[in-house]
């Protein structure tokens, strides 16, 4: 486990729930290297650690996140490896989301722009205040998206709305973003993380091992030909029943009740 204290995040655990919030509301939780770093190691905490069934990410203060942090960016000198290094670090960030075995849960409180709405979408739910803000804002400053986006996007929302929300960068409140599939749901600003813990506990009472082979087999399901895909689901239902969960989750539905998965 991570030990050192974060300088940019504030990492909760609340019962079988890791908590991760960006703490940089005094730049609307713009992103600088280190942020990505210690996310990095956060998620790489949670993974390591048996209690942790469910991660929930999101922002202090009234943003999720903004994106780069433009000002330390312009009065930054560094060579163009540095450079290459530090769009490295996003690209990792959203795809040690996308892989981690365990579901991530992007609660998106405020603003969720650029890198923000890049981490957001590499989660397995969003789950938005209805007044927050989404977007890609990229073409408007001259770069492109990363983390994975030009390919999950479509998948979401369908590659007509996809090229929409990219090519003019155009921000959507919580509402619309359920309404075309990018948010799982959306809700008044107060009980907005009552909805995610709700949805995060839920989660964390499911089989640890299915999830995590669901997880897989979902995300690569687009990529994988049939026959393939259906060989992967056969390995992944003989893996779960080798397990001593698949026996619990047996025996509690012979015995009426609800089971009790430990992840083994």
């Amino acid at each position: 486990m991570n030990t050192a204290s974060p300088e940019t995040l504030i990492v909760d655990r609340q019962g079988a729930v890791m908590e991760i919030r960006f703490n940089r509301p005094h730049r609307l939780n713009a992103v600088v290297e280190t942020l990505y770093s210690e996310l990095l190691a956060a998620l790489a905490d949670a993974e390591a650690d048996p209690a942790v069934r469910c991660v929930i990410l999101t922002g202090e203060g009234r943003a999720f996140c903004v994106g780069a942090d433009m000002k330390e960016h312009g009065g930054a000198r560094r060579t163009l490896f540095q450079r290459r290094r530090y769009l490295q670090l996003g690209n990792d960030v959203c795809e040690a989301i996308l892989r981690h075995p365990k579901p991530v849960i992007a609660v998106v409180n405020g603003y969720a722009l650029g890198a923000g709405a890049e981490m957001a979408v590499a989660c397995d739910f969003i789950v938005m205040a209805e007044d927050a803000q989404i977007g890609f804002p990229e073409t408007s400053i001259g770069t492109c998206v990363g983390g994975g986006v030009s390919k999950l996007l479509p998948q979401l929302v369908g590659l007509s709305m996809a090229r929409q929300l990219l090519y003019t960068g155009r921000r959507i409140d919580g509402r619309e973003a359920a309404r075309i599939g990018l948010a799982t749901s959306q809700h008044a600003a107060e009980a907005l993380a009552e909805a995610a813990h709700r949805l995060a506990a839920t989660l964390a009472r499911q089989a640890p091992v299915s999830i995590a082979m669901l997880k897989r087999l979902v995300n690569q399901g687009s990529d994988t030909g049939l026959e393939s895909q259906l060989q992967q689901e056969l390995d992944a239902v003989f893996t779960c029943s080798t397990t001593e969960d698949w026996q619990e989750g047996v025996d509690a539905f012979a015995e009426k009740r609800a089971p009790e998965f430990q992840g083994q």
